[in-house]
């Protein structure tokens, strides 16, 4: 989107109108004649274009204005001899379309922010500007991290952060607590007053109230809550624990100096890559977090997983991670558990090349008319299809496929299964998570653990094994997820949890003594993931296994030291054959979160559904957000104006199939000169509508 040409050679009465408007847009009243001060007398003579002031009119920062073709970072000596006479530590830079931000006793270069500050976060800071500590100097609370490698990391960003760093990568495995150095380093930054205000970035609803409790625990006395969908920042709370899905209708509504800290752990895929604005927003130390080797020479799996890391350490600007304390690495200290794998496929599913299957094997007696009509076009007059492995569970079930793997399972928990070198090798009965591919598959593994390990059940109403499912619509999500999940980890039964997408990643559970394969996936950062999942210590835990059904681990090479079984047989059916319905639904193995982002929690962690009016209303918003992000050369008017287009948009989801021109002659457009002055932002009628043509084409259709 190309900027406006009639901008362009304005003179610096032009650029204050604009920087007025800025202001105002963070809050700022600028007619009280207390909070901003124009054309302030200085001791030698000259005039400080605006001076900020708290809300007892003490002087806090300056603003150096200038024309919209200056440079604003070539006014930095002048901004600093004012500051400097004001006796205030921060200068403010700008020409109307950009912002600079310069702390200039701490830093050597002003750096561009995205809006002023409000008056109530540049009060934050000048508050605690005086009084900021080398954080080296404060003691790292060994009741929150005790083990070598965490203080480690936590002194190796706080050495980074002093020397000015404020974009910091910490690679670290899972289970090797992240959550708890994070802990630690928030409340050492917290006490040398290096930030006021910190905002921790998750995945999941689920993850952020996980991570609340152990703020709580370790954190007590710095606040903090989950925001969820549709709410608004808590201002007096201290930590704001998220997920990017929760407050990407809302982040524009706040300056960027709300946050001093900005963490982020490991949320997806995107939020570094086309979602990456929404962290740039905020002028806070960024700090990822994440147990994906990060290296920009290696191949780590298929091209969404190096995308994901290319991605990452761009957004960071490193090559590498500030720290890194890998799984082995862990292991080797003792600090995690290590594990065994045990290998078998069923025939088929180790068929790579595909299996055939013959029309005569199905029993098309027992099929629907629309599974019989799929099944034909699939046919088309031959005799035989041939089936690829890796759709399984996804387009094609096999019943017995699933009863070879639970009996296999239950087999080798109960007798061993002996390794390459003859030593028998014993697997623990323990709490199981079972990652599948589809909601019915899952409904239907726990169903088969269930009959298989009925005879371990206190009764039989009681569930051996449950499942749990996230998936791409609200109608595939089990509604009282979080209740089951809370009872698997809480209560004797179930002992097995079959998982789609929920268990996957962040879930904590020690006790958990293996983890059941059924799924296949090509990412190598999900299948690190899945594997974490079991590799947190426990007593009565030396180890834990992974059943791998379906060769991902020797996709990811993982090692074969750890032991290895034979094929699983398929086993004649004991009844007539069951119908092969094929499956329609394709999930696949990384969720945007913008599909399942309008799914919310409730006090008591039940899943709650918006109204439909909600839900378009974010889903519009969400793409709004998308597209505006996309546009980085709009000018600060232009942007201003679509930033309302966007509230708009919200507020009318449930009327509006697109935006027109015509909207900018009702309210509040038409209070601000309706369609005339739109056109004069944007250039012209011609470019206005070019802009409207494209926010539909993304919006709407």
């Amino acid at each position: 989107m190309a900027n406006n040409p009639t901008v362009t050679g304005k003179n610096e009465a032009f650029s204050r109108a604009v920087i007025d408007a800025l202001l105002k847009d963070v809050g700022w009243d600028v007619t009280d004649g207390r909070s901003v001060r124009f054309e302030y007398p200085l001791p030698d003579g000259t005039r400080a274009d605006y001076v900020l002031c708290d809300r007892h009119g003490r002087s806090m920062a300056v603003i150096e204005a200038k024309r919209a073709s200056i440079n604003p970072a070539d006014a930095a000596k002048q901004g600093h001899a004012y500051a400097e006479q004001l006796k205030v530590p921060y200068v403010f830079l700008s020409n109307g379309r950009e912002i600079r931000f310069w702390d200039y006793a701490r830093e050597a270069h002003p750096r561009e922010v995205k809006t002023f500050f409000s008056q109530l976060d540049l009060e934050r800071r000048f508050a605690t500007n005086a009084l900021k500590r080398d954080p080296l100097s404060v003691a790292i609370d060994n009741r929150i991290v005790e083990r070598d490698y965490q203080v480690e990391c936590i002194d190796t960003l706080c050495r980074e952060i002093k020397l000015g760093r404020r974009k910091l990568l910490v690679e670290m495995a899972t289970g090797s607590g992240k959550t708890r150095m994070a802990a630690a380093l928030i409340k050492r930054m917290f006490e040398a007053n290096l930030v006021t205000r910190v905002l921790f970035l998750v995945d999941r609803i689920p993850l952020a109230l996980q991570t609340e409790d152990a703020f709580n625990e370790h954190l007590r006395e710095y606040p903090c809550y989950v925001l969820r969908a549709g709410r608004r920042f808590q201002d007096e709370k201290r930590v704001t624990i998220t997920t990017l899905q929760s407050m990407v209708n809302i982040y524009r509504d706040y300056s960027a100096g709300y946050f001093d800290l900005v963490i982020s752990d490991e949320c997806h895929r995107s939020i570094y890559g086309k979602w990456s604005g929404v962290l740039k927003h905020f002028d806070g130390i960024q700090l990822g977090l994440t147990a994906t080797p990060c290296v920009a020479d290696i191949d780590i799996g298929d091209d969404e997983d190096n995308a994901f890391v290319r991605d990452t350490l761009r957004f960071f600007e490193v090559k590498k991670p500030t720290f890194t304390y890998k799984l082995r690495d862990a292991i080797r200290d003792g600090w995690l558990v290590p594990y065994q794998i045990y290998k078998a496929k069923t025939v088929k599913t180790a068929a790579d090349e595909g299996f055939e299957v013959k029309r005569a094997e199905l029993d098309w007696s027992a099929m629907d008319a629309e599974t019989k009509a799929e099944f034909e076009r699939l046919f088309a007059g031959r005799d035989t299809i041939k089936v690829d492995p890796a759709s399984l569970e996804r387009r094609f079930t096999i019943p017995e496929r699933n009863r070879a793997i639970v009996r296999e399972f239950r087999d080798v928990l109960e007798k061993g299964y002996a390794d390459r070198s003859g030593r028998l090798r014993q697997p623990l009965f323990g709490k199981t998570i079972v990652f599948a591919v589809t909601k019915r598959h899952a409904e239907t593994l726990a169903r088969m653990f269930d009959e298989a390990f009925a005879d371990r059940k206190p009764a039989p109403e009681v569930r051996y094994a449950d499942y749990v499912v996230s998936g791409i619509s609200p109608d595939e999500d089990t509604p009282d997820g979080m209740t089951r999940i809370r009872r698997f980890k809480r209560e004797a039964m179930p002992q097995i949890m079959v998982s789609v997408n929920m268990l996957d990643t962040g879930f904590d559970m020690p006790e958990v003594m293996n983890l059941v394969f059924a799924r296949y996936t090509r990412s190598a950062i999900l299948y690190q993931q899945m594997r974490g999942r079991g590799s947190r210590k426990a007593k009565g835990k030396p180890v834990y296994t992974m059943f791998d059904f379906v060769g991902v681990t020797d996709l990811h090479g993982d090692d074969d030291e750890f032991g290895e079984g034979g094929r699983v047989i398929e086993q004649p059916p004991s009844r007539p054959p069951q119908p092969r319905r094929p499956l329609t639904l394709d999930v696949d193995d990384h969720i945007d979160p913008t599909t399942r982002a309008w799914v919310t929690v409730d006090e008591d962690g039940r899943l709650m559904f918006a109204s439909l009016d909600e839900a378009r209303a974010n889903g519009l918003g969400a793409k709004f957000e998308a597209w505006l992000l996309e546009h980085e050369d709009l000018t600060p008017e232009q942007e201003r104006l679509l930033r309302l287009v966007g509230e708009q948009i919200r507020a009318n989801a449930g009327q509006l199939n697109g935006f027109g021109e015509e909207r900018f002659v009702t309210p509040p457009f038409s209070l601000m000169g309706g369609v005339m002055q739109a056109r004069r932002v944007f250039g012209g009628p011609e470019r206005l509508q070019a802009v409207i043509e494209s926010l539909n084409r993304t919006v709407f259709e």
